[in-house]
């Protein structure tokens, strides 16, 4: 069994939802990716989403675009994402650990190194946004040899037809965007993501993820009343770039931050309502 089925297993039957926060590899500084991650885990990360800085970013925001642009001046690439992975294995063998980016870095590399170099360094998934499953045949499978699950995202606009062949090549879990739009994007409508999530559950088993315009506790609460997962991400991204211009502990901060969020998931299944809702995950 995966870290990542291990880790839903687990909260499964605590009936809480995973809190996975995002932050991009070298920013705000490459030195602090590692202490960053820690930090996380101590505030009550389940997972971490590791980004991997792209010049041409499809579906991220100005926040995370920002973070990326910082991350490429100061020298990061994909080599150095992975080598950040291998340095948090050294302290945490338990925590999933999620590479999130664009394909043509991976081409670059080789789809073979890179599978290798990934397993090597103890990732756990790989979600390539611009990767779909038409170009994943060989490297889905790959991954799933070598212990790793590729992960894709559904919008709400993804035919039915499309999610079905979505799930069937997935693994870990399923990444649901929670809205039309880039990540950091605001008003959310958790009505409609609950929806989503029943349809999406009609063809896959998996673990379903919610991510895009979650920011802050209250919003995370109500997502993890029906979701199996909530993904943060611009936000914590802006936080931590804000308290590195105050000249903060990075690693206090990432804690800081994620904390009332971990609280707030492990409170949002508290009602009888609210277990009913749980069931549908």
């Amino acid at each position: 069994m995966s870290r990542i089925e291990q880790r839903f297993k687990a909260l499964k039957s605590e009936n809480r939802a995973a809190l996975i926060p995002y932050v991009m590899t070298g920013d705000p500084s490459p030195e602090a990716t590692v202490l960053v991650m820690q930090g996380l885990v101590r505030g009550g990360a389940d997972m971490i989403e590791l980004g991997m800085p792209f010049s041409d970013p499809v579906a991220d925001g100005p926040v995370i675009q920002a973070a990326g642009e910082r991350a490429l001046a100061a020298g990061q690439r994909l080599r150095h994402s992975l080598a950040a992975v291998k340095r948090f294995r050294e302290s945490d063998g338990d925590t999933p650990v999620i590479l999130m980016g664009y394909l043509n870095p991976v081409e670059i590399m080789g789809e073979a190194a890179f599978v290798e170099a990934a397993a090597d360094a103890g990732v756990d998934a790989v979600l390539l946004v611009d990767a779909p499953p038409e170009e994943s045949t060989d490297l889905a499978p790959a991954l799933k040899k070598a212990g790793m699950d590729m992960i894709f995202l559904v919008a709400p606009t993804t035919s039915e037809a499309r999610r079905r062949r979505l799930a069937d090549l997935a693994g870990g879990f399923i990444y649901y965007v929670s809205l039309k739009g880039v990540t950091g994007a605001g008003g959310l409508d958790t009505e409609a993501v609950r929806k989503g999530l029943m349809a999406l559950r009609e063809v896959s088993d998996l673990p379903l993820g919610v991510g895009f315009g979650i920011g802050d506790a209250q919003t995370a609460g109500s997502v993890a009343r029906f979701a199996d997962a909530v993904i943060v991400g611009s936000r914590l991204v802006a936080h931590l770039q804000a308290a590195a211009e105050r000249g903060e502990d990075l690693a206090r901060a990432a804690e800081a931050f994620i904390q009332p969020l971990s609280q707030a998931i492990s409170q949002a299944r508290g009602s009888g309502n609210d277990q009913k809702e749980a069931a549908l995950s």
